[in-house]
């Protein structure tokens, strides 16, 4: 029997005893992580806040298996959110959508959760009517017209099946169930809600597709109501995809057991602190680029200069070569070796050990 198929399903329960430590270590880290944030300028906060929700969506996508290029997040986020930030890129249309959809989870989620709102998301993300190769039903519940509802690994005539969710006949009330419990006034810490709603959402599983990513967005929804702020400054997805494998034994593991899922809020709550203590790289790298700018705010340096700059201090990967660099700011070598030389004349880059071609630079720390 599956959680959905227990005699007191939706009754949901957990050891609030077993939870109150870490309950409260999270809380604490939450709050420390949001005064810092505070104390930030606007810019960086802004920063800060791109930056979180184009890993947030780069990486609900990428634990489903699609790869989306995280500069047209990025830049789609930015032109959303009226941030001006330097060499916007266009975005294609599916990944305009999974930015609508978390957009509107963070930034509205003061606002009722309902099912035309959920079908807005569902449609968003899938803009052509088809998962990959397969059309799908879009903006509606599934109807099960090819089987039930399963989550299946394994090559054809070995597979396993991880989970069955409800019968599409039962999809409708199982919902409205969901929604009213969702906009209810709660006893429970927001925390734990959040942590609830995740996994109360992917058990009903409603859509043909995307049921993973609606509901990873349903409890930002959650965190950021918890907060009161659509700001976000850490990444429960990018936490998710980096214990992915724990996550789907935990959830198998819960969807197959009773309706206590203490251990689901235990981990729930141990990976959101997780990717709260990961978001201090997030605010120490704004901070580092913030302290940069203070130190060469009045340096006459040219807009490549600028572009390439930012791009190491927003995390460039790899060695800074002159090569590189013309790349990045579409000129020659010789033109990128005079600014990176102007640079090092200033006091802003140096030049790395070694030498001929394998010659690199990187920033001058303070």
């Amino acid at each position: 029997m599956y959680l959905w198929e227990k005699p007191d399903w939706p009754a949901l329960t957990w050891d609030e005893r077993k939870l109150t430590n870490t309950l409260a270590h999270v809380s604490r880290e939450q709050g420390r992580l949001l005064g810092r944030m505070e104390a930030l300028g606007f810019d960086l906060r802004n920063e800060a806040h791109l930056r979180t929700l184009t890993e947030d969506v780069v990486k609900t996508s990428e634990i489903e298996g699609e790869t989306l290029a995280p500069d047209q997040v990025r830049s789609s986020i930015a032109r959303r959110l009226g941030i001006d930030v330097g060499g916007l890129v266009p975005a294609d249309r599916n990944v305009e959508g999974v930015v609508e959809m978390m957009l509107d989870a963070t930034r509205n989620y003061t606002e009722t959760l309902t099912e035309e709102r959920l079908y807005a998301w569902h449609a968003s993300l899938f803009p052509t009517g088809r998962s990959v190769m397969n059309k799908i039903q879009v903006g509606c519940w599934r109807d099960d017209s090819s089987g039930p509802m399963q989550v299946i690994s394994g090559p054809v005539g070995r597979e396993r099946i991880h989970y069955e969710a409800p019968p599409a006949n039962s999809v409708a009330s199982e919902i409205a169930t969901f929604l009213r419990w969702f906009e209810q006034p709660h006893d429970s810490d927001p925390l734990l809600i959040a942590g609830l709603a995740h996994l109360w959402f992917v058990t009903i599983h409603p859509f043909d597709d995307g049921n993973g990513r609606i509901a990873r967005a349903i409890a930002v929804m959650a965190l950021a109501r918890s907060e009161k702020t659509g700001q976000r400054f850490y990444s429960m997805s990018a936490q998710i995809r980096r214990e992915h494998k724990d996550y789907y034994h935990m959830l198998e593991h819960t969807q197959k057991g009773d309706t206590d899922v203490t251990l689901w809020q235990d981990w729930f709550l141990n990976c959101l602190l997780r990717a709260i203590e990961g978001a201090q790289v997030t605010l120490s790298s704004i901070l580092t680029k913030g302290n940069f700018w203070k130190r060469f705010a009045k340096e006459p340096l040219n807009e490549r200069q600028i572009k390439v700059l930012n791009k190491i201090l927003d995390g460039f990967e790899g060695k800074l070569t002159t090569s590189k660099w013309a790349k990045i700011a579409k000129c020659s070598q010789d033109t990128a070796y005079r600014d990176i030389l102007d640079l090092i004349d200033r006091g802003a880059l140096q030049k790395d050990a070694g030498g001929g071609r394998s010659t690199s630079y990187s920033l001058v720390s303070e």
